[in-house]
């Protein structure tokens, strides 16, 4: 099974270079399942209605979110509604809406795909590795499992990739915006990458116009992120997963421009 993972959607410029990008790519790779990243499709950050449906139909199948799952109030009613729409599973369960896992039913067999945050340089959550644990008992039922790990900081998403090598079939990261070059299959079959990248304007920082960026780090003063245009590019990573024992055969790294 061919699973796309898609770095970090980064506003309607973004999303416009997705949709006019992921058919031909589908095709061309014969991709079964596309997972991405959108916490910050909508213009000015977070995840709008808007933003989820235009992925959606855009051939996204499960969207993944992270730190900025919240940023908007209108979204928080399509979090409960919609199962392919996931926040980070360690958020907690009494206060936060929505879900951090959902099955995918391909027809011969189940995709469980899991959104999952760091806790290193970012909220205070619950322990991801904990909650892999207490994940992986619902889980049981897929025979292929793929995470998105959310996070900052790389040695905690190297350690999460090794602490679930083998009892999972894939962890891509995401958050950063800057795409990693140690795709790889670890000792026991989970396929990895330490960050996807993003989806959006070129010559930007991180989405953003590289003037504002420099203006808020040397003035250390509030500043209006407005977002890049121009040239864009979707940062992404294929698995090819095996059907029968969940382990990634193949990890490849692709950059469309």
């Amino acid at each position: 099974m061919n699973i796309l993972c898609i770095g970090d959607v980064v506003g309607s410029n973004g999303c416009r270079f997705l949709r006019a990008h992921l058919p031909t790519l589908k095709k061309l790779k014969q991709i079964d399942l596309v997972i991405a990243n959108g916490e910050n499709s909508a213009d000015g950050n977070g995840l709008t209605p808007a933003a989820a449906d235009f992925l959606f139909h855009s051939g996204v199948d499960v969207i993944t979110t992270g730190n900025h799952a919240f940023r908007r109030r209108e979204s928080y009613p399509l979090y409960e509604q919609t199962e392919t729409l996931l926040r980070p599973a360690n958020y907690p369960e009494s206060t936060t809406p929505g879900h951090g896992l959902c099955m995918v039913d391909m027809g011969r067999l189940q995709v469980c795909v899991i959104n999952l945050m760091g806790t290193v340089y970012l909220e205070s959550l619950q322990s991801p590795f904990e909650t892999m644990d207490r994940l992986l008992e619902k889980a049981k039922e897929a025979r292929i499992v793929v995470v998105d790990f959310h996070a900052e900081a790389t040695g905690e998403k190297r350690a999460l990739g090794y602490y679930l090598d083998g009892r999972i079939s894939a962890l891509f990261g995401t958050h950063t915006h800057v795409p990693t070059a140690d795709e790889t299959i670890l000792p026991k079959g989970t396929g990895y990458i330490t960050d996807v990248g993003m989806t959006g304007a070129i010559e930007s920082v991180l989405g953003v116009k590289p003037e504002l960026a420099i203006e808020k780090m040397k003035t250390k003063m509030p500043v209006r992120f407005d977002l890049a245009s121009g040239e864009s590019k979707m940062d992404c990573v294929l698995f090819d997963i095996d059907d029968k024992t969940g382990k990634t055969h193949c990890v490849e790294r692709l950059q469309i421009r």
